[in-house]
């Protein structure tokens, strides 16, 4: 051992500094339509390309082609556009409302608006997400008001959490929407868990759980995929991959497995990848995996390949660590515009309508902001009660929280 060369550590390094020119040309982009579609039933083993490729339905025309097609009509597409239209403009206005100090903290969806969009359309009623932080859509596709998430937001009076979380940690058990956690790792578990539990009461009701690509280096990623392959749990387990975790790019967390999917495999998961940016890629991969865990074949593993355009939060500034033209060289594009491509293909929508639509959609987000407002905001206005810091921890609350309670006066 003495000939032997002094040992060194490999750390990955991005291809790209803020002021270089942005390349994705290692982004492999496999045709449109050029991904089978493989029987819902088919064994894990049969799947492992799918853990490699980029399953993609519309191509650069707009035209939705290859087996992964036609499971939605126009009226559900337009439903969706509008969708994600909502969830931009809910984000610009709530991104304005943070540096105009009406809250603390915001955390925009940019460029990832159709995961969660087209996700929440391939579940049913009872379904539970186990979310990080960027999956509202969830929320705005299931038709949960606007006007409390706003509260949310604002830790008003109205506040349906009553001050309990940071903002834009929502939760509502109604809306299949777990409770966020600001320790990321910890939902992709627990909705493995809650899935097990399901299974165990003999229900019907499967769980989702949602992680980014930095927080797959923690270890409840890894425990999650123990148990779910283990016990065959009833959960689809979603990695949104959209480049870069706070200010980290996406190659410290990936390792060397070549794709987050990928990770899926030794596990013996069926994993796939699929185009983020696709709203009808995304909702056909999540209707195929939602149906082998109601069919109780068990878990599937789903890489969604995007692209977080803005910062990680209003507390974060990108430039520090991307190139600023980086998002627009990004080469899946735009998830809004693509659908309204598709849409026009169609012959079911115009530029006139979208642009018609947009100032529909900015008046209804604007109005439900002046309601929350009036409810209060960070500075101004009223704010939940003292007592509720004291309620909803114990099914009967402690002596001891009661006499600290009373001595609140409250």
């Amino acid at each position: 051992m003495a000939d032997a060369p002094p040992l060194s550590l490999y750390v990955p390094e991005p291809a790209v500094r803020p002021g270089d020119t942005p390349d994705f040309s290692n982004v492999v982009i496999p045709k449109a339509g050029s991904v089978d579609r493989p029987p819902v039933d088919a064994d894990p083993e049969s799947l492992r390309d799918l853990a490699f490729s980029i399953i993609r339905v519309l191509n650069r025309k707009g035209e939705a082609v290859g087996p992964w097609a036609g499971l939605l009509t126009p009226d559900e597409l337009l439903e969706g556009l509008k969708h994600m239209m909502t969830l931009r403009a809910f984000d610009a206005r709530m991104q304005t409302a943070q540096r105009q100090g009406k809250t603390s903290f915001y955390m925009q969806h940019m460029g990832e608006e159709a995961v969660s969009c087209a996700f929440r359309k391939a579940l049913e009623p009872g379904d539970m997400n186990f979310p990080t932080y960027r999956q509202a859509g969830l929320l705005i596709a299931g038709d949960y008001p606007m006007v409390d998430m706003m509260n949310q937001i604002y830790s008003n009076e109205a506040d349906p959490l009553k001050g309990r979380q940071l903002p834009i940690m929502y939760s509502s058990k109604e809306h299949g929407f777990f409770s966020i956690s600001g320790n990321l790792g910890t939902q992709f578990v627990q909705a493995v868990g809650w899935a097990m539990a399901s299974a165990i009461k003999n229900d019907t009701r499967i769980a989702a759980g949602w992680i980014g690509d930095g927080s797959t280096a923690e270890s409840d990623f890894h425990a999650a995929l123990v148990f779910a392959s283990t016990y065959r749990a009833p959960v689809v387990l979603n990695i949104v991959n959209n480049q870069w975790a706070i200010s980290t790019f996406q190659g410290i967390a990936r390792g060397g497995s070549g794709t987050f999917a990928a990770r899926g495999l030794g596990f013996g998961i069926p994993s796939l990848r699929v185009d983020g940016n696709d709203y009808l890629a995304v909702h056909a991969v999540a209707k195929w995996a939602v149906e082998r865990a109601r069919r109780n074949l068990g878990p599937t593993l789903v890489e969604y390949v995007t692209y977080r355009v803005g910062a990680h939060s209003t507390s974060d500034d990108p430039s520090a660590y991307r190139a600023k033209a980086e998002s627009d060289a990004w080469p899946l594009g735009d998830p809004v515009l693509r659908l309204k491509n598709h849409l026009i293909t169609l012959g079911a929508w115009s530029d006139e309508r979208h642009t018609q639509a947009e100032a529909e959609i900015l008046d209804t987000v604007i109005a439900a902001q002046k309601e929350a407002e009036k409810h209060g905001t960070l500075h101004s206005g009223g704010k939940p009660s003292t007592r509720d810091m004291f309620e909803g921890v114990y099914e009967e609350m402690p002596p001891h929280l009661r006499r600290q309670r009373q001595q609140a006066g409250v």
